[in-house]
């Protein structure tokens, strides 16, 4: 079979190499999956350069989200067991963490539905009790993990304030349904959100983006709101001031959700269910801006680690099902 294999850290261009390699064989537990489509995640770029709480031996193969098919025929959403992932023909995954594929869905979308929404269902439901008619702010609005939280967002019923880079950016994340829309590179954020907020400012924020982002979020967070703190995008990890939390009664909460797997997985299951309904209500639909065959790859994880893309970027091998 044909899989992109990395035999040393670096850019994702430059260090990803498309080869034939045998088929994974799978362990105890594990079942072999034909991979129908991967989706690009940041962790993904993270771990081609080396820089991920994960580092699985070289050579491995990336790619921790995938909408696969088993022996059998099921279509299943799977999180591969590195070191053989999803930017290849066949990954192994754990057969008790395998989920059903949303009949709602093409095998992108499904792909794209995993790790984003479940990390934003656990962010904004589980974490920060997020309630209908509240402010969210979210930034990075029309990437990959920030779509998935302004869909949620507005699933449950709260006003949506979207935080982007740049004209083009800005256009999907009205698509996606932000009441509010703000272009960090031509606005002031922190005016613009006190405008929108008539001064109260938002009371849960999600943050994939760390740095002056989350600077920016605490001199607007409202009184009583909670800071969800997903990850660092921007490269820089913020050290907060926990005077400052106090004097404005604010909570900074954070949120692994790879840990729910070990310590909660029922809940990863039950988040499921929830994320299957919205899908099939159309409540939420994950934004797959590309869809890339599988030697377009490493192109794509490159373009996805330097912030150019929108939405979700689904990676589809020749042996998948077109979207």
């Amino acid at each position: 079979m044909q899989a992109w294999q990395v035999h040393e850290n670096g850019e994702p261009s430059e260090v990803m190499r498309l080869q034939d390699v045998e088929r994974p064989t799978p362990g105890d537990g594990q079942v072999l999956l034909r991979v129908r489509a991967a989706n690009i995640n940041f962790p993904d770029v993270l771990m081609v350069r080396g820089h991920y709480q994960v580092r699985p031996p070289l050579p491995f193969t990336p790619g921790v989200e995938i909408c696969g098919e088993t022996e059998d025929g099921r279509r299943v959403i799977a999180n591969p067991a590195l070191p053989y992932g999803g930017f290849a023909e066949y990954a192994v995954a754990d057969a008790a963490a395998l989920l059903p594929a949303p009949e709602s869905l093409d095998d992108a979308e499904a792909a794209a539905l995993h790790v984003g929404y479940q990390t934003g269902w656990f962010g904004l439901h589980r974490r920060a009790h997020l309630e209908a008619g509240e402010t969210l702010l979210v930034h990075a609005a029309a990437g990959g993990v920030g779509s998935a939280a302004v869909q949620l967002g507005k699933a449950a019923g709260a006003r949506v304030i979207g935080v982007v880079g740049g004209a083009e950016k800005a256009a999907v994340a009205r698509e996606l349904g932000c009441d509010v829309v703000i272009d960090r590179r031509a606005q002031d954020v922190v005016g613009a959100v006190k405008e929108a907020t008539g001064g109260r400012g938002a009371d849960v924020i999600y943050d994939p983006v760390g740095g002056d982002a989350y600077t920016q979020s605490t001199k607007v967070v409202a009184f009583e709101g909670r800071i969800v703190v997903v990850g660092f995008a921007s490269g820089t990890i913020p050290s907060p001031a926990l005077n400052h939390a106090l004097v404005k009664n604010y909570a900074i909460l954070g949120l692994h959700w790879g840990l729910y797997n070990t310590k909660n997985p029922k809940l990863v299951r039950h988040c499921h269910e929830q994320l299957t309904d919205l899908a099939g209500r159309g409540a939420i639909r994950p934004l797959v801006s590309e869809r890339v065959p599988l030697d377009g790859a490493a192109a794509a994880v490159q373009r996805v680690g330097d912030g150019v893309t929108t939405g979700r970027v689904a990676v589809v091998p020749k042996n998948g099902a077109t979207a």
